[in-house]
C-alpha cells in the first residue's frame, strides 16, 4: 500500500511533477491528483495504482512499506512512527 504523503514525497524525490508523472504511468493528471488528495492510504483503481508504482519504479523511485527495509541503498527519505505508536520514541 502506498499513501498519498509517500506518492508526493516519490514525486519529490524524483523531481517530477504530476502532469509527468501521469504520463509516465499512461494514466490521466486528474487521477494523480485525486490520489494524492486522498486522506491516508490511496484510493483508486488497483490497475491504476500498480501503473504508478511501475512508473516511480522506472524512474528510480523504490517505495518503502511500513516495517520494511530497503537493500538497495540511494539517497531517500521516511517517516519515524510517530511517539503514540513507538513508546521509546
Amino acid at each position: 500500500m502506498m499513501t498519498a504523503a509517500q506518492m508526493r514525497a516519490a514525486r519529490a524525490l524524483a523531481g517530477i511533477d504530476q502532469r509527468t508523472l501521469a504520463e509516465r504511468a499512461g494514466i490521466s493528471l486528474p487521477t494523480i491528483q485525486r490520489m494524492e488528495a486522498s486522506d491516508g492510504v490511496v484510493r483508486g483503481v488497483v490497475d491504476s495504482l500498480m501503473k504508478v508504482i511501475q512508473a516511480l519504479d522506472e524512474i528510480g523511485v523504490e517505495l518503502i512499506g511500513e516495517n520494511q527495509t530497503s537493500d538497495r541503498g540511494g539517497r531517500g527519505v521516511r517517516l519515524k512512527a510517530s511517539a503514540a505508536h513507538n513508546p521509546q520514541g
